[in-house]
């Protein structure tokens, strides 16, 4: 654990009132809001410690300067990086705050004098959910001139992507023409995100330290994968969890494999709330490795250096990159080393399309085989990404299960193009004993969570595993005693094969945890029923729990199912609420910017 230096505390005592006042202040803050609120507090107990002056806020034009990190995160990696650079800042004497986007005052703009953004872009260049009033607000007319602002960003994406760090580079631009002037440039990290990550960090903290011109020449920058609490089990410190259940919930007829897992805490320090996702670090399957080796002709013993590790090839394409992913740089990669014409002229701009498909479809191995190239390793591990840890929503809450964390997995297992395929992380979990570990880590979700007053209503809108959260939230609010009714959306292919968590489901009707379960089984008729279906059915019903205050989460699929959830929610909030279709959506994104609409979608 690094060590942490303590200042000698006055002889005075906090008397027990305002210690109780203290703790309900900050009882139920996340991580990211505690870290604020520290290096807040600390900076001014030390200002009144040099001034002699009784400790007190400051406010408005007499705030003293401080650096404002703000992030906007769909999965947790720009929130991870923020944290990492308010706490390096907070390290070097900064003071420094963190918010998320959405809890950033947007009146402050004007007032702010340093600012770090770290956004990520989503789907087709779309912001994440918390930061889309703060993206607008910048976007609009009403936001302020900046001429005292200055400001870096750093944008997360995936170049695979057309619209690749749109929502960074929009910022970006708006806040330059805003007249805000850059501390750092603009950072646009790929799916690898450290690689630019890093660079970028200690830049921009390099460059706060010289804007704040305060007296910082001992304080000692570590590099950022220096940065580290070994007491903490976290991604890059994960736990050896034990699997205490891995069981498949799906009928032996059904399409589609999927599992249930149980995994146990105990000693870890681990914590979570219902909306939280499970992180794993996979391995990729040995029967894939095999087929790489084949396909490229390469010896898997062979010891190769990238990147100052030496490894054998076969541990280098096992657990170090991914290779069931399939990545527009590694498309790049192969077009350019075998001057693949076919390959070249998929990567035009106005091809995109075409590319979206070949990327969604096949994998890596596909393309090696198709279009065949002698490697060096050095050059091959050069074009592949690094392998990334999975996120599952957490199907369980530690009320109820104790020190243990429950997911639920489909397995990617399937035939194309005359072979098997397998995804990493699924096939990994699937083929876990029960007498194994996995290495595991929490991944907060703050946007995810169940609304603080138990007397709220909840709709929870759910297909195919993205059922799992919402079978967390039901044990919350059956082990607190909520008052408020829970409303469960579900839909699959098959009632008879793949009705997840059926029994359950059940006894929650039966015994009042669950209010109300609508079902959409696609493949059970002629017609194809979804969810969307349903929701439109109940809309009448569905758009009163919202009018009555109702919070509303929708999880699954972002491709597809979240769209046309989404579409069905603005007709029916048009049709049963009397308005025109815009002003049905901006109530959608209203809801959305209050917390009240909240999704988990990949």
């Amino acid at each position: 654990m690094n060590a942490v230096a303590v200042p000698d505390l006055p002889a005075t005592t906090l008397d027990a009132g305002k210690l109780s006042q203290l703790v309900q202040l900050v009882d139920g803050l996340s991580p990211a809001d505690l870290c604020w609120v520290a290096a807040w507090s600390a900076s001014l107990a030390v200002h009144a410690q040099r001034s002699g002056a009784p400790v007190k806020a400051a406010s408005g034009a007499e705030a003293a300067p401080r650096l404002t990190i703000v992030y906007g995160s769909q999965t947790g990696n720009a929130r991870r990086l923020a944290e990492q650079l308010a706490r390096r800042s907070s390290e070097a004497g900064l003071p420094v705050r963190l918010l998320r986007a959405d809890a950033y005052p947007q009146r402050e703009l004007a007032q702010e004098r340093y600012l770090a953004l770290v956004i990520s872009t989503q789907g087709e260049g779309e912001p994440p959910d918390d930061a889309r009033g703060l993206v607008e607000f910048i976007a609009g007319k009403r936001a302020p001139k900046l001429p005292t602002l200055q400001f870096s960003v750093l944008g997360l994406g995936d170049s695979s992507y057309p619209l690749f760090c749109a929502i960074g580079r929009q910022l970006d631009a708006r806040l330059a023409e805003l007249g805000a002037t850059r501390l750092a440039p603009l950072g646009e990290a790929d799916v690898d995100v450290e690689t630019v990550a890093t660079p970028w960090l200690d830049t921009a903290l390099e460059q706060a330290r010289e804007a704040f011109k305060t007296n910082l020449s001992a304080a000692r920058i570590t590099p950022l994968h220096a940065v580290s609490n070994q007491a903490i089990h976290t991604r890059d410190n994960p736990f050896a969890a034990a699997v205490l259940a891995n069981q498949c919930i799906v009928a032996r007829g059904s399409e589609r494999e999927v599992r249930h897992l149980e995994l146990s805490l105990e000693g870890s320090g681990l914590h979570y709330q219902p909306g939280d996702a499970l992180g794993v670090w996979p391995r990729n399957p040995s029967a894939l490795v095999a087929q790489w080796l084949d396909a490229l002709q390469m010896d898997g013993e062979r010891e190769v250096t990238h990147q100052g590790r030496t490894l054998p090839l076969r541990r280098w394409l096992t657990a170090e990159r991914e290779i069931t992913r399939l990545s527009r740089p590694f498309v790049k990669a192969l077009a350019e080393a075998g001057k693949h014409a076919a390959l070249i002229d998929l990567l035009r701009p106005e091809r995109v399309a075409e590319l979206a498909v070949l990327l969604a479809r096949d994998q890596p191995i596909d393309l090696l085989r198709h279009y065949p190239q002698a490697w060096e390793p050095e050059a091959l591990l050069a074009a592949l990404r690094p392998l990334s840890p999975r996120l599952y929503s957490i199907a369980s809450s530690s009320r109820a299960v104790g020190e243990e964390v429950h997911a639920t997995v489909a397995v990617v297992d399937y035939q194309a193009h005359g072979s098997q395929h397998w995804g990493a992380a699924s096939s990994f979990l699937a083929a876990t004993n029960e007498d194994g570990t996995l290495p595991v880590f929490i991944e907060s979700n703050e946007r995810f969570r169940l609304p603080a007053d138990p007397a709220r209503d909840i709709i929870m809108i759910g297909p195919g595993t993205g059922v799992a959260p919402f079978r967390a939230f039901v044990q919350e609010r059956a082990e607190t005693g909520a008052s408020g009714r829970n409303w469960l959306f579900f839909g699959n292919r098959h009632f008879a094969q793949d009705f997840l968590y059926q029994t359950e489901w059940q006894e929650a009707l039966k015994c009042g945890a669950l209010h109300r379960l609508d079902l959409a089984f696609s493949r059970d008729t002629e017609q194809r029923i979804h969810v969307q279906q349903r929701l439109r059915e109940s809309g009448a019903e569905l758009y009163a729990w919202l009018k009555g205050g109702a919070c509303l989460y929708v999880c699954g699929d972002s491709s597809h199912m979240a769209k046309d959830v989404h579409a069905a929610l603005i007709d029916l909030m048009a049709e049963h609420g009397s308005l025109a279709p815009d002003a049905a959506s901006a109530w959608l994104d209203q809801l959305l910017q209050q917390g009240r609409y909240a999704r988990d979608v990949y």
